[in-house]
């Protein structure tokens, strides 16, 4: 990969974790500073369901930050864009849509069904 894709996928990342900090930082601010006195159930129940969603929302990205700093390192380290099971390159296409990627499409695609059969048996 060239110097100027690893620039660019370098920015990519290192916005989309700025951007999901600032979001955390934004959840935890609105969180704590929400009037709770809500003398409505209805309304009540709207507010505890709409936090719980933005709560999950927020741990599906907390999963993501450790996922791009790592891929920030490989950078760094010149692995990036190398699939961590065959070896093989990792596509800049996939990279486009996952930056944080650490397989190939191939052994990603083994990954899953794995993954779908182990679920399977234990049914």
């Amino acid at each position: 990969m060239t110097d100027e894709k690893l620039l660019y996928f370098k920015n990519i990342l290192a916005q989309k974790l700025d951007s999901l900090l600032d979001e955390a930082l934004k959840t935890v601010d609105t969180m704590t500073k929400e009037d709770d006195n809500f003398p409505d159930p209805t309304d009540r129940a709207t507010l505890e369901s709409d936090r719980n969603f933005e709560l999950r929302i927020r741990d599906r990205e907390r999963k993501l930050i450790p996922k791009i700093q790592e891929a920030l390192k490989r950078i760094e380290d010149g692995t990036y864009g190398i699939c961590m099971e065959c070896g093989g390159e990792i596509s800049e296409k996939r990279l486009e849509y996952r930056p944080e990627a650490t397989l190939c499409i191939i052994c990603k695609t083994k990954e899953e069904e794995l993954e779908k059969k182990s679920k399977l048996n234990k049914i």
